[in-house]
C-alpha cells in the first residue's frame, strides 16, 4: 500500500503534545522527527485516513503547534 507523505515544522515545545495526540489515534498516521532537524516532523498517512489527518493538522496549525504542513513525494518510495 502506498502512503501519502507530509512534512511539518513543529513549534519544538509542542513536539511531544502533537506526537502524543497522533499516537492516541489508532492507525491514523505514522510520525517521526527527522534526525537532521528535530523541528521537522514527517508523516506517513494512508489515503483512507488523509482527510481526517488533514483536519487534525489544520487544527494544530490554527493553535500554533505547527508552523507549516507540506505534502511531498514519499522519500521512502522506490
Amino acid at each position: 500500500m502506498q502512503c501519502q507523505y507530509y512534512q511539518a515544522i513543529v513549534d519544538v515545545p509542542h513536539t511531544w503534545f502533537v506526537c502524543g495526540i497522533l499516537r492516541n489515534e489508532d492507525n491514523l498516521v505514522f510520525e517521526r522527527t527527522l534526525e537532521t532537524d528535530p523541528r521537522i516532523l514527517e508523516f506517513f498517512v494512508t489515503a483512507e485516513q488523509e482527510a481526517e489527518f488533514l483536519d487534525l493538522m489544520h487544527y494544530f496549525i490554527s493553535c500554533g503547534y505547527l508552523e507549516s504542513l507540506q505534502k511531498m513525494e514519499n522519500r521512502l518510495c522506490c
